[in-house]
């Protein structure tokens, strides 16, 4: 009886043991891929950032573009301005001399 008691005591202690090391390669599995995931997760990070950082230089090129755009638009209406003025002088001009109704423009 003491050998069927030891038998099963032996069989139990190699399944707690085989257990164990199942355990145990289970443990060491998840912390790599943790590790693993913890690698990526930083490398994910830098990217995000070197994104931002990114967006932020673009944003700040949209907005000079921004401003350059409204300068030359400024621009351009007071040249178109200028030009109108000249021209309606150039009609009165005319128009006052008495000369000839139509006007060709070079």
């Amino acid at each position: 009886m003491w050998r069927k008691v030891a038998a099963m005591e032996a069989r139990e202690t190699e399944e707690v043991v085989r257990r164990n090391a199942e355990l145990e390669k289970a443990a060491a599995e998840a912390a790599a891929r943790e590790e693993r995931l913890r690698r990526e997760l930083e490398a994910a990070l830098s990217r995000l950032a070197v994104a931002e950082e990114a967006e932020e230089r673009l944003c700040v090129q949209l907005g000079e573009l921004e401003a350059e755009a409204v300068a030359e638009a400024v621009e351009y209406q007071q040249r178109v301005r200028e030009l109108s003025e000249r021209l309606a002088f150039m009609d009165r001009v005319l128009r006052s001399s008495g000369s000839c109704s139509t006007v060709a423009v070079d």
